[in-house]
């Protein structure tokens, strides 16, 4: 026997509030970004014309983006960007996969103290001079892998890592180990295949924080090749002369309004990780849910 349950009246009124209610929150969200996209394929008279806000143009340019890819700046702080993302992950999840699955055994000697030892930089920290010594001292000061090297494990990351190996079936391990797999091979080959959620997961954290580096491009790189698009970013949005900050001598250019360039240089900048997020959407949420509840 099949049951339909049917709204009521109040029920319906209810669940037009909660809809009219995120889809104002939906808008305030959203209106911002579309703001910025609009604005980057805006002719300059448009902008003028309209005071600098336009919600719709009437003709679309996409001279500003030419313009950003034919200068040096902008591709170079792409290719930086893009390898710390890419190298960094990649390292981040080998660090953190292999100091989280021995910690996840409570027979392995000092567990305990190893734990209580990360948890404490969770609360506390050298500072950033002490870090900033240690980076200079160390000769990765203008250097790529300073970008990456520092804060290689995310302590929260890690235990989240941790706590979903802890309930991972016993049995399926031990089987293994039945049939002749060591540790490693166990890890490689049984372990890892059955936390895909939870690496998706913590990869995608391990990458927006990389493709948002912002902190260490300011503390450690004075060389302009070798800046992150983020601090590219903010120096196009402070500088009052953008064919400056491009490092272009442009007569198109200078035609074209200092917030359209801006505004493209902004989605430039942010819409790579817009596009990859929807594919690891799907694990988000699942291993998130599994790596912070235990039992």
């Amino acid at each position: 026997m099949s049951f339909v349950l049917q709204k009521t009246k109040g029920d319906k009124i209810a669940d037009a509030i909660i809809y009219t209610v995120l889809g104002l929150f939906a808008l305030v969200t959203l209106f911002p970004l579309y703001y910025v996209v609009i604005v980057s394929v805006t002719p300059y008279i448009e902008v003028m014309k309209n005071g600098g806000f336009v919600v719709w143009p009437e003709h679309f340019t996409f001279q500003a983006y030419k313009e950003i890819f034919g200068s040096p700046r902008i591709p170079q702080a792409l290719k930086i960007t893009v390898f710390i993302t890419v190298v960094g992950t990649a390292l981040n999840l080998a660090v953190t996969t292999l100091l989280a699955y021995p910690l996840s055994k409570k027979s392995v000697p000092g567990r305990q103290f190893i734990l209580m030892a990360l948890v404490f930089t969770m609360i506390f920290s050298g500072g950033i001079i002490p870090l900033y010594i240690v980076v200079r001292s160390l000769g990765l000061y203008d250097s790529v892998w300073a970008l990456i090297i520092p804060g290689m494990v995310s302590t929260f990351n890690l235990l989240i890592v941790k706590t979903y190996f802890e309930n991972l079936p016993p049995e399926v391990e031990e089987a293994a180990k039945v049939d002749g797999c060591g540790d490693i091979s166990t890890l490689f080959r049984i372990v890892l295949p059955l936390s895909a959620p939870i690496m998706a997961t913590i990869g995608l954290f391990y990458g927006v924080t990389h493709w948002n580096e912002y902190f260490k491009g300011i503390f450690y790189i004075s060389d302009k090749t070798l800046m992150p698009m983020q601090v590219v970013l903010r120096s196009m949005i402070q500088a009052p002369n953008v064919s400056t900050e491009l490092s272009v001598n442009s007569l198109i250019l200078d035609t074209l309004p200092p917030e359209t360039i801006k505004m493209a240089v902004v989605i430039v900048a942010t819409l790579p990780i817009v596009i990859v997020y929807p594919f690891l959407q799907k694990y988000f949420v699942k291993g998130a849910l599994l790596g912070s509840v235990k039992g």
